[in-house]
């Protein structure tokens, strides 16, 4: 194809529920790259979804990308398939060049970009199946859905190593590995933690919503263990879970843990990031997270939960552990020598930042949107199969 006056590419970016970013890694990365794309001269459309708090109805721009809004069904299990099946159809899409489709879980909707002959990328995310919160029917589902995505993409994009060597053991399919970016956060300030009765390096922290594969419950058994004598802070809330909570505050027990709930305030949120005195993640299922990237940008003493995605992240200067006893033994090396591990938290700030830069990311979606709409709709046959290697 043809590229546009001056290079100017046409693009949209589906699947999220959009921008602002208030949720999520696929909203903050749709808001990061879209905002440089769209200051780069491209015409950015993002597909947006109502929401109660507000969200992005009233606005039609935002830092420089178009937005359509949309509704979606609100269950668990139809949410993102409903309101990415509206913006496939949408008239806005008529004069697109390129497009990335956020979440496999989107794939059985690629046959429409196909046939009005959109080139689409789509952002694979975790290993959605291996989720908690998906059994049965959900969980066979997502297992589908990668293969689909696989067979209908034209283009597959992997945020961490450990995905896209999953989709090559799985499926034999290459990816584009692009990460996220990670934002490096100023530590000078600490007025907001008094609102919450905080001091600086005076607590631990949990930034993550209440599910089963961010090992929340084995972080509070650990922290117990431990006889830590500073608070652990829980940041988040419980979407589909109340029983999951219910255990996470039961194993609570007479220990300080103050559970804070979700924190929309951003200014708040980097102020608990900079200034904890570890900073604890459980997540291991999700690839490369925004949560830890902004820990690790703040300079945080991270103990992560040991998988892949997080070492590769971390690349050598954070804790690890497995189960409640590792999140003591980690919490009482911290305790043991806090210097310590504030300077591991310095070095991981200074080596995050240019492996995780957001103008490098940009770089590499304009570059994947370029050759999008320069090849156009690849044919099926020259896609890997999308069965499961060793499937019969």
């Amino acid at each position: 194809m043809e590229e546009n006056v001056d290079g100017v590419l046409r693009i949209a970016l589906i699947g999220t529920r959009g921008v602002p970013a208030r949720y999520g890694g696929f909203e903050t990365a749709v808001e990061q790259i879209g905002r440089r794309l769209a200051d780069r001269g491209h015409r950015v459309t993002v597909f947006c979804r109502h929401s109660n708090d507000g969200g992005s109805e009233s606005l039609q721009h935002y830092l420089g990308m178009d937005l359509v809004t949309l509704p979606a069904m609100r269950r668990r299990s139809l949410e993102t398939l409903s309101h990415t099946a509206l913006s496939v159809i949408h008239p806005v899409l008529r004069d697109v060049d390129s497009a990335i489709l956020f979440n496999a879980a989107n794939s059985p909707l690629l046959p429409v970009l196909r046939a009005r002959r959109i080139p689409t990328a789509t952002h694979v995310d975790g290993i959605e199946w291996k989720r908690a919160k998906w059994q049965g029917t959900g969980r066979t589902y997502y297992r589908v859905a990668e293969g689909m995505a696989v067979r209908l993409s034209d283009a597959l994009i992997a945020d961490a190593r450990g995905i896209a060597e999953y989709y090559r053991d799985e499926f034999g399919a290459d990816t584009r590995e692009i990460t996220y970016g990670a934002p490096i956060i100023d530590s000078s300030r600490s007025d907001k933690l008094a609102e919450k009765g905080l001091e600086p390096r005076r607590f631990h922290l949990v930034v993550a919503r209440f599910e089963p594969e961010n090992h929340i419950l084995e972080i509070v058994e650990g922290y117990r263990r431990s006889g830590s004598r500073l608070p652990l802070v829980v940041a988040g809330a419980a979407p589909y879970s109340a029983e999951y909570t219910r255990a996470v505050h039961e194993a609570a027990g007479p220990a300080d843990v103050r559970f804070i709930g979700s924190v929309w305030d951003q200014e708040l949120l980097d102020q608990l990031y900079a200034n904890c005195a570890s900073y604890l993640h459980g997540h291991s299922v999700g690839g490369t997270n925004p949560s830890l990237l902004r820990a690790s940008g703040a300079g945080a003493a991270v103990i992560a939960y040991d998988v892949v995605f997080n070492r590769e992240v971390l690349n050598g200067n954070g804790l690890f552990f497995s189960d409640p006893d590792g999140v003591a033994s980690a919490l009482a090396t911290v305790r043991e020598d806090p210097q310590a591990a504030w300077s591991m938290g310095a070095r991981l700030r200074t080596d995050i930042k240019p492996r995780y830069s957001w103008d490098t990311v940009t770089d590499r979606y304009e570059q994947l949107l370029r050759d999008l709409h320069r090849v156009g709709v690849t044919p099926l046959r020259s896609h890997p199969s999308g069965r499961r290697r060793g499937a019969r």
